[in-house]
């Protein structure tokens, strides 16, 4: 990649491929940073994890807007996800009035665009998780898939996304004509193959596989010190406690997130991983403190 093409990706806060890494601070709240670092794992394909992690200002707000997209059977369509669906979200007629439905809608609308163009994005799909913080103030989750959201205040983790896993949406699965695999020494599957319950893209799957993101939406207060995203990579190794004590004394994101993957990987993960860090460098002022 020419030092141009990197330059542009790091002012859009588009990342994939290789060990990138980046940060950036909120304008509007001076105690805001976020960082991020992308690990590709030990198989034999390329990087198929896409990021998003940037501040964006929206008429009189500023939005933070940070994703994991976590590609399978190729990364075209983790790619254009990265490129679309934050931008389908923005362009919905109530994403300030109703954040939660328009962010369904556009998680929707996104995935018939995949499905329409498969013949070029291919047969693969992603997961994804989404995070958008408002002013600092207001922070809206989606996710499909087992990419994963936490939350830690006050040196607690809490989830905020929901692990889309074959085992647990059975019912649904079957309810729509399919099957859910669960071979001795494999993970349950969905028709065997996929082991995930939600994803965009999978057009072959797409009958029995549900692209319905979980939303939910939360108050940034003072207790709130960072939020981490993070693909399964992370969370195959590590709980979301583990995660939250493994960073919660360092002050810089970028490190942060740096050191999450690289515990995950001594931990013995082999996926690709990626992890955008936020956090609100007060906190980590007052922890360095108390230390």
């Amino acid at each position: 990649m020419h030092g141009k093409d990197i330059l542009l990706k790091m002012k859009a806060g588009l990342f994939s491929s290789g060990a990138d890494t980046g940060r950036g601070k909120s304008k509007m709240s001076k105690h805001t940073m976020h960082g991020f670092h992308c690990l590709k794992g030990k198989s034999n394909h390329d990087m198929e994890d896409y990021v998003v992690s940037e501040f964006k200002k929206k008429e009189d707000s500023e939005l933070g807007l940070f994703a994991i997209f976590d590609g399978h059977l190729g990364h075209d369509v983790a790619k254009y996800l990265q490129s679309h669906l934050f931008d389908n979200i923005l362009k919905q007629h109530d994403f300030w009035t109703n954040m939660a439905d328009a962010i369904r809608r556009a998680y929707r609308s996104t995935d018939a665009e995949i499905l329409d163009k498969a013949k070029v994005l291919g047969r693969g799909g992603s997961t994804a998780v989404t995070a958008i913080l408002i002013n600092s103030q207001k922070l809206v989750v989606g996710n499909v898939g087992d990419s994963r959201a936490v939350m830690c205040k006050n040196g607690v983790a809490e989830q905020l996304s929901v692990d889309h896993e074959p085992s647990t949406e059975k019912r649904l699965i079957e309810s729509r004509g399919g099957f859910v695999s669960n071979l001795p020494g494999d993970v349950p599957r969905v028709d065997g193959q996929l082991a995930v319950a939600r994803a965009f893209g999978d057009k072959s799957l797409k009958l029995h596989l549900s692209s319905e993101p979980d939303v939910k939406v939360v108050t940034i207060d003072d207790d709130t010190e960072f939020i981490i995203l993070a693909s399964d990579g992370i969370w195959k190794v590590m709980s979301n406690q583990e995660a939250v004590d493994a960073i919660k004394n360092i002050k810089d994101a970028q490190s942060a997130a740096k050191h999450l993957i690289e515990t995950a990987v001594s931990k013995k993960s082999k996926d690709d991983i990626s992890c955008i860090v936020d956090r609100r460098t007060i906190h980590a002022f007052k922890a360095s403190i108390h230390n």
